[in-house]
């Protein structure tokens, strides 16, 4: 029997600031969203979860559309958390003014910023921001490389086509102690295989179909940061949850949202509506993890301990327009009740 160190292994939470409902039914405001979330936060802080991660969207049913702002005001409201953006989409965005955000939050935190860099799941950033679809996968990969350069917080010299040459530039403020980089990779060997060239930690979004799928991802990681002789960081998984005090209490609460919210998406993206049926079977065998503190525990442990796992970030948001009191409840759960089960059940394996 093989004794594992769980005390390694970081449990999260991931919002995006979906917009969740009063009492009464109605809907919050962007504003009062964005104000739940810091709740949330300070809710996690206090009873121990280990990292709190907010996404960048630009769409009606998410309030967060500047992580580093959100993360800044979390950062000045907690003590240990760490800070994450799940994710920076970088190719509309510019690496140097993500570096003095992030290195900014840094210093409020205390050392606790992370970075989490990745394409993004939905494309409005692009218009909004003058940046062409067409580019897409030059955009991400010229300016991954030049984060790359940018994160070493040493004079950079570096020329592309997708924005201004740096000659020499130094960028300011410093950090401490560096910024730790993810990389977010949705199911792409080339992007597994990108991020280990350049020595950045692997996020596996799993937002759909059993965990055991991504096994060949977290194995192709290891392998080509070997080829390559850089870090294979323990690999880090974001896939959505959602914990009440029962099974049926669970599903019951999220199914009429999480369905619409399936809707709204899918009738951009051609995806049939989501049956009942379908439903529970990607609670048994798929990603979404909903539940009681026990079955979320197992499934969260047995997630973990196929992927060999240094982080798990439960996104305990993205199941529609949950009350904001039963999403306090859910973290509560986590924090209290899932998070210590996990590390029970995979500390002898």
């Amino acid at each position: 029997m093989t004794t594992v160190d769980t005390a390694a292994i970081e449990f999260g939470l991931d919002t995006f600031g979906d917009i969740p409902r009063k009492e009464d039914g109605a809907l919050f405001t962007h504003a009062e969203a964005i104000r739940a979330t810091l709740e949330e936060a300070k809710l996690a802080d206090a009873i121990g979860v280990d990292a709190f991660t907010v996404g960048e969207h630009h769409r009606p049913d998410y309030a967060i559309a500047s992580p580093p702002t959100m993360l800044a005001g979390i950062a000045t409201a907690t003590q240990r958390l760490k800070l994450a953006s799940g994710v920076t989409v970088l190719s509309s965005d510019d690496p140097v003014r993500v570096f003095e955000q992030f290195a900014t939050l840094d210093a409020l935190s205390n050392g606790r910023a992370e970075v989490i860099l990745g394409r993004g799941s939905f494309t409005e950033s692009f218009p909004l921001f003058g940046y062409n679809l067409e580019d897409y996968n030059q955009l991400f990969e010229e300016k991954l490389g030049l984060w790359a350069e940018v994160v070493k917080e040493e004079p950079v010299t570096w020329s592309g086509q997708t924005r201004a040459a740096l000659n020499n530039a130094d960028l300011y403020p410093k950090t401490e102690h560096g910024l730790t980089t993810w990389v977010g990779v949705g199911g792409s060997p080339e992007s597994v295989v990108r991020t280990a060239k350049y020595g950045f930690g692997l996020m596996l979004a799993i937002i759909g179909g059993a965990p055991v799928r991504f096994k060949p991802y977290v194995d192709l990681y290891k392998q080509a940061s070997a080829q390559f002789g850089t870090t294979a960081h323990p690999v880090g998984v974001h896939s959505p949850g959602f914990v009440a005090d029962t099974d049926e209490e669970a599903r019951e609460l999220i199914f009429e949202e999480y369905a619409a919210a399936q809707h709204r998406i899918g009738k951009t993206r051609g995806w049939p509506p989501l049956t009942r049926s379908r439903f529970e079977s990607e609670i048994s065998r798929g990603a979404l993890t909903v539940g009681s503190p026990e079955t979320v525990a197992a499934k969260i442990a047995n997630t973990v301990r196929t992927l060999d796992l240094g982080r798990y970030d439960m996104v305990y948001s993205t199941v529609g327009h949950i009350p904001h009191a039963a999403r306090m409840r859910s973290v509560e759960l986590y924090g209290t009740k899932v998070v210590p089960l996990v590390r029970d059940m995979i500390a002898d394996t």
